[in-house]
This record gives structure tokens, sequence and C-alpha cells, in this order.
């Protein structure tokens, strides 16, 4: 099928063309006809990577007027780096339509700049949750003739307790014709908003719903707990042309793994909570023109991030909620391109696998950990690799030949290929020399240590939780509950972000409407209390305090 079989005008066929698209994605080929009508509320469900911008792109710069100078369309995205992928992308299907005109507005910018651009006239707004918001309060912003709304990445913008954001907006909105809702996943919030503001939505849905992208290979590595950090950089070293990202679970941990492998000579960046707009924008430039190899990530920090050509993901740690995995497989194999999500697992976190194989509907495929010596055969191997495909057609070398010719002329071929060798790989070659074995086997005898976090982690943390919290906890209550955006996993990066604690100090977390209480080993309570109480979220000031002496008492 074409996109001209589609319905899309000509001016935008030119635009898409001169993009080099032929043929729609299987999104693009169901989604783009019923869009063009207008009028009908819509779902997408599809993976990140398929399409979904022109999917919804096309039909909003087909239908608004171009002659009228106010917003008729808003798309709605959860992070600034997706809000200025789309407004890019829109620029680029309508190169060849004269007079739409695309605004993006997000945070960590110059909100008056970004007003000075809506009063000069604007047919298309794309924002972030929050900065629209300000816009709204200000007045700077009319959605009284906006007929199409787009909310794109609706799962994550839930995840991220966006929800009282998203229903203020649709709020104001009151002249709406249609709503159009794209996500990877379709879990219960995103399925509430739809049946409270939608109306007899048609749905599309690409693959099975949760599906991993058919084109990734997913992977784990079981190793003990502390050979996490060796783990990967063993994985690192064994694909010597690797551009992905890491994932960890909390800023503490992407920032310890970023300095551990700086300090090993590796181009590498985290991305976390802690950085200035500017500084994410440096890094996020960086890592685009591939002078990063890796970009260590949380799951908070990478909403949104959308980059062409990552080669793998790895999961440093395993996320929390298996739908987020989702997520972070997602950010490969874009594109049609095939890509590669490794998970690096304890073997007491196997079990979670088989969770999120049912989820996704893909099968995990177990590898051993490279050896010393597999690592560096793979790295002497794409050397020579890049020494014969190294491009001697410019430059005049021809000049140094002779020179080459009296420094070589006592040496043996085989010598000059060893000194050779040793240049590059001196350092692989001693490191890994006595390299130990990683892997923990499947007979169970793994490393002592591992066995032993096991065990007190298993019979200790998990014996107390189910008898009430043993005496090495204290249950702490603290005011925010689901009421607040958060589900389980989020409101666990959240604290564990706020306090720099690591997630083995926790037991139980019990959340409620209003509040929740949970459970934090003795020697960690007191930290988490002074990182957490008396901060602000979204204006309100955190109480937190030990539910035993001080908050509201429950018993688990």
């Amino acid at each position: 099928m074409s996109f001209e079989a589609l319905g899309i005008e000509a001016s935008l066929l030119q635009g898409i063309h001169s993009l080099g698209f032929t043929e729609p994605t299987p999104i693009q080929q169901q989604a783009i006809p019923i869009l063009l009508s207008g009028t009908k509320d819509f779902v997408g469900l599809a993976q990140t990577g398929t399409g979904k911008t022109a999917a919804f792109g096309l039909p909003l710069l087909q239908l608004v007027d171009s002659q009228a100078r106010h917003p008729q369309a808003l798309v709605v995205c959860p992070t600034r780096e997706l809000c200025m992928q789309i407004t890019k992308d829109l620029a680029n299907f309508s190169s060849h339509k004269n007079a739409i005109r695309s605004v993006a507005v997000y945070g960590g910018a110059s909100i008056g700049e970004q007003i000075r651009d809506l009063k000069r006239g604007v047919q298309i707004v794309v924002a972030t949750p929050g900065r629209l918001i300000d816009l709204i309060e200000r007045k700077a912003i009319n959605l009284e003739n906006i007929q199409y709304i787009v909310l794109d990445e609706a799962d994550e913008m839930l995840n991220m307790g966006f929800r009282e954001d998203i229903e203020f907006i649709l709020g104001n909105t009151p002249n709406r014709n249609s709503i159009w809702l794209f996500s990877a996943t379709m879990p219960a919030e995103v399925r509430q908003v739809s049946k409270r503001f939608m109306s007899s939505p048609a749905e599309v849905t690409i693959g099975k719903v949760n599906a991993a992208n058919a084109n990734i290979d997913h992977q784990f590595y079981v190793t003990a707990g502390v050979n996490r950090y060796h783990t990967v950089k063993r994985i690192i070293d064994f694909n010597p042309g690797i551009y992905g990202i890491i994932f960890t679970r909390t800023k503490a941990d992407a920032q310890h793994v970023t300095e551990s492998l700086i300090r090993e000579g590796y181009d590498i960046e985290a991305l976390h909570g802690d950085l200035t707009q500017a500084q994410r924008d440096k890094v996020m430039a960086r890592f685009r023109e591939k002078s990063l190899q890796l970009l260590i990530a949380t799951d908070v920090a990478a909403r949104g991030i959308d980059v062409q050509g990552i080669t793998h993901v790895i999961n440093y740690e395993l996320p929390d909620d298996p739908e987020v995995y989702t997520h972070r497989s997602g950010r490969t194999g874009r594109a049609g391109n095939s890509g590669v999500c490794i998970s690096i697992v304890s073997q007491r976190e196997t079990y979670r696998l088989r969770q999120i194989e049912k989820l996704i509907n893909n099968r995990f495929h177990k590898l051993d950990i490279p050896s010393g010596k597999d690592v560096c055969r793979k790295q002497f191997f794409h050397f020579i690799d890049k020494l014969l495909k190294a491009d001697i057609s410019h430059g005049e070398y021809e000049t140094y030949i002779p020179l080459l010719r009296d420094k070589f002329a006592s040496m043996e071929k085989e010598e000059i290929l060893t000194r050779v060798a040793a240049l590059e790989f001196d350092r692989f070659l001693q490191y890994y020399e006595n390299a130990a074995d990683l892997n923990v086997r499947d007979d169970r005898r793994g490393d002592r240590t591992e066995r032993g976090s096991d065990r007190r982690d298993a019979s200790g943390r998990n014996a107390q939780r189910s008898s009430g919290g043993g005496a090495g906890y204290k249950k702490l209550f603290i005011n925010l509950g689901t009421k607040d955006g958060f589900y389980k996993a989020s409101f666990l990066q959240f604290i564990l972000d706020l306090s720099d604690l690591k997630k083995e100090v926790l037991g139980k977390i019990d959340m409620k409407e209003m509040n929740s209480w949970v459970e934090v080993e003795g020697n960690a309570a007191n930290q988490m209390i002074r990182a957490i109480d008396g901060k602000k979220f979204k204006g309100r000031k955190i109480r937190m305090n030990d539910a035993d002496s001080g908050g509201p008492r429950k018993r688990f």
C-alpha cells in the first residue's frame, strides 16, 4: 500500500517522499484513513519506533486550516526531547505545504520566548503537560478553538504522574472534535482516561498489546549481585561497536556506574534527575552525535528519548514494573532495524523473566557471560576488520612509505603484526589475563557472596514481610499516595531518588489513596526521613515520620 492510497494530499506526499518514505508502516496504514475523517476518537496501540508520529502528524497537517492563525491541534507528550522531535517531524512532513506552523512548548526553556512564538500565529501546538498548564494559567494560550488533541506516549505520561494534568488540559478544550490516544501499552489508567473522555473510539492494535518489537533479541546473563558491574563492563567490551543505553533503578546507581566506567576510559555519560536542563541537553546532543558510546539513565530521566540507531539496551537491573521493560527495550530495534536488549539478573531474579515473557509475548535467551579470552578475541577481530576497511584514499601516505620501509626493513611481517596487536590490545590482555568466570550456573553452585545476599534478602527480608515486619525494619508513614499520581514502581523510584538509598533497604510498601507506609531497614530509616520529610511535591509539603511514633499506625 502507498501513502497516496491512504488519501494523503499531494503537498504532504512531496514532503514524505523527500524524506525517503515510500511505504506506510502498519500503524500508519490503519490509523491514517480513520484520522483523516477528523471527527472520530481513536486509540492506537503500537510499539515505540513504529511510525506513530507520521500516523497522527500527517492527518493533523492535512486537517488544520492554514489560513487560521490560532491553535487548532494540540499534541501532548511526556518529555522535552519527544516534544522537540515531534515538532521537527511535523516541519519535515510539511516542507512542501506552505503556511502550516507548529510550535513546541516545554519546560526548561524561556516561557517568554515560547509565548512570543505563539503570538506570531500557529496551527499546531506540541507541548509537555507542565508547561502547557503554565501557559493556560497565564492566559497565554487559548484552547477554545482546539479541534484535535493527540495524547502521545499516553502510558508514559500516566506512569510519570501526569494524570491530573491531562484531565485539566482536556477540561480546557471544550470544543474539541476528537481525541487521538497513542500508546505502547494499555494499562488500567490509560483505559480509564479513554473511557472518561472519549466516545466509542476506534481502536487499532499493531501486534499484541504490551508485546515487544519482534526485531529485538531479548537476552539475559545470570551472575552474582556483587559481580553486576564487572558483568556490564564485560558485555560492553564483548560488543565493541555498541551504541546503547544502560538502565539503572536509581540515580545513585547511574552515577556510580558512569563514574566507574569513565575512570576506565569509556565514552559515557549519565542522565538522571539531578541534571539541569542545559546539562541534559548537552548530554543528549553528544549522544546523538555519537561522541558518547553509551548513555546511563534512570527510567524517569529516559522518558521520551528518541534516538535512531541504538544497537543495545542493557538492564543493569530489571525494572520493578514489568511494563517498564517494554519501554526500555523499545529504545532499540526501531524503524525496521534489529536490536538487542540485555538483562543482568541474579539467580533469584530469573522467575521475573518468565513474567516479562508473558507480557511481551517473546522469549528470553540465556547466554553465558563471555570469558576474558572471548572478549580479547572479539576485540581483536573487530580491530582487524577496522584495519582492513580503513579508508586510505585520502592523504599523501605515499610520502611516508619509504620511511616506513626503512623502519621495518629488519622485521618480519609476523613481528610487525604482533607489535600492532600489542599496541592495541595490551590493556585488554592485562585486564583479562586472569579474568574470573562471572556466571552463576543453573545447578546453584554459584558464588557464596551471591548465595549469602540471596539468603539475607529472601529468607530475611521476605520472611519479615510475611510476618508483618521484622525487628530490623521500621515502618515509615508518608502523606503521598495513589491520588498523587503514583503507582508502586514510580513511588519506589521517587523515594529512592530523593533519599539516595538502595532498593535493598526497603521492605513492603503499602499504598493507599492519600498516604502510604514503607518498611525500611532500621539503620536507613533516619536517612530516608531526613532526605524526604519537608520536601515539596507539586507545591505540597511532604510529611514522613516513624509510623510507630508520629504518623498514623498501620499494620501490614
